[in-house]
């Protein structure tokens, strides 16, 4: 009797995903509903189009109003926390992302979450002159210091069908001979399988240890100038010219690009997070996908059409 209420009890939990609507919350929340639990998720595009018709619970991020976030998150056992802004905007900032961020952990005490599985980014630093990375770490030593049971996953680059890094790289490359890598293209990154990323955070929302921080990576090590070849020669069968060019050139054209696109191309805080190498580390893989035979099956959509950071933002 007391196993089948203990199953029944796991079964029917709430597992709520800030962001299942967007680029990984997207996977994890899938992820969930196969293995039949109840979903929620906490998201600034509640009219989003999506999915998943009405297969779950749909509530707003509302960092203005904390009881609110609180209700929000009523009833919900493992909180999948995505919620981050890639750079800073007018609309959107790192700071204020972090200070939502600390909110929302707060909630999740305050409204009994036995867990939160957080996604971070490799090498966090507070020392750390890049604002992405320092936001991060602060946000890390906020969550342990919050007292509830965690896992903080630590991804390099996600690559997918929705991803925009990679797809815009690819992108670039169908169009012009020539293309440019910051320095000598000798940093090094280890792309991770949004899917595999995915089912590593709903392996650790099902953990009982207090604290637990994984690095998240793919198999595959690859510089950046190496990543761009192969982009090159998977998708169009042969090599572009790639050259080395200073980073202010490198921002310069992504302006111009961004002039045209409508959208932020690249930013300092990438190029220099890039080139200090913060995107290796020297772990094993928790990811199995091979970035190049996902490449190599999708390579004729891949770079297709140019992904919009602000578009799918605002």
């Amino acid at each position: 009797m007391s196993t089948f209420l203990h199953e029944t009890t796991a079964q029917t939990e709430i597992h709520a995903v800030t962001g299942a609507f967007g680029y990984s919350g997207r996977y994890i929340a899938k992820r969930l509903l196969t293995q039949g639990k109840t979903v929620r998720t906490l998201t600034n595009s509640t009219d989003k189009q999506n999915e998943f018709h009405g297969k779950i619970e749909t509530f707003p991020l509302t960092f203005d109003n904390p009881l609110q976030l609180q209700k929000s998150l009523a009833g919900v056992s493992v909180l999948y926390n995505t919620y981050w802004v890639r750079f800073n905007h007018r609309n959107f900032k790192h700071s204020v992302a972090v200070e939502n961020t600390k909110k929302l952990f707060t909630a999740a005490k305050e409204s009994g979450v036995r867990r939160i599985v957080h996604t971070s980014i490799t090498n966090p630093s507070k020392d750390s002159p890049l604002e992405y990375f320092s936001g991060k770490a602060i946000l890390e030593t906020s969550l342990q210091e919050s007292g509830i049971a965690h896992s903080i996953l630590r991804p390099t680059v996600l690559f997918g069908n929705e991803d925009i890094l990679i797809n815009n790289i690819a992108w670039l490359l169908r169009r012009f001979p020539i293309f440019g890598v910051f320095g000598d293209g000798q940093y090094r990154l280890q792309p991770i399988f949004v899917d595999d990323f995915a089912a590593l955070i709903v392996e650790q929302g099902m953990q009982t240890d207090q604290q637990i921080i994984i690095n998240a990576i793919g198999p595959e090590t690859f510089t950046y100038r190496e990543l761009v070849e192969i982009i090159s020669q998977i998708i169009l069968g042969k090599k572009r010219i790639i050259i080395p060019i200073p980073n202010e050139l490198g921002l310069a054209v992504g302006k111009i690009l961004g002039f045209f696109t409508g959208d932020v191309v690249i930013t300092k805080t990438e190029i220099m997070g890039l080139r200090q190498n913060l995107l290796y580390v020297n772990t094993p893989p928790t990811g199995s996908t091979r970035f190049t035979d996902w490449l190599q099956e999708h390579r004729n959509t891949v770079g297709k059409n140019y992904a919009s950071e602000l578009k799918r933002r605002i």
